[in-house]
């Protein structure tokens, strides 16, 4: 089964899996220089359904989000390497800075944040949105001193 999906294509399968009771967990972000924090995070969402949807931020969204040099991977790469993980299920790219009209359509069960955020400092349309219909939202905890920034930063620096 392929893993990296269009929006259209995400949306009749996740109907389906939702039409047979399966939980439908949501995460978002970069992913850019795959590291240790990002894999127990995404173990961590896994864990709170039954399949996995990652949200990748485009190479204009990152750009706009961290910076001119950044991504340092393709989203193309980016989605191939998030997919050869076990615990991810299904992955969309998309443009925008929020995945909240995503959130709007695909209506996952359970909304996963890392521990970086709180409930009041996650982006707040996409909390309504979550609240609205009912869906749960978890904040995972956080993986203190590992960031793709500062592995960059120490690359740059040697």
């Amino acid at each position: 089964m392929e893993k990296i999906k269009s929006i259209s294509e995400l949306a009749e399968t996740i109907q389906d899996l939702k039409q047979q009771g399966k939980k439908i967990v949501w995460t978002n972000g970069c992913f850019d220089l795959l590291h240790e924090g990002h894999i127990k995070y995404l173990k961590k969402a896994k864990e709170q359904g039954d399949f996995l949807v990652i949200g990748l931020n485009s190479d204009l969204s990152v750009k706009r989000l961290k910076g001119k040099n950044r991504p340092v991977i393709s989203e193309k790469a980016r989605a191939e390497i998030l997919a050869s993980l076990e615990c991810v299920d299904f992955i969309i790219i998309f443009d925008e800075d929020s995945p909240a009209k995503y959130l709007s359509m695909l209506k996952p069960d359970v909304y996963v944040k890392g521990g970086d955020y709180t409930i009041d400092t996650i982006n707040q349309d996409e909390r309504r949105i979550i609240e609205n219909y009912g869906g749960k939202i978890f904040i995972t905890g956080l993986i203190a001193g590992i960031s793709t920034s500062k592995i960059i930063e120490k690359v740059k620096s040697q």
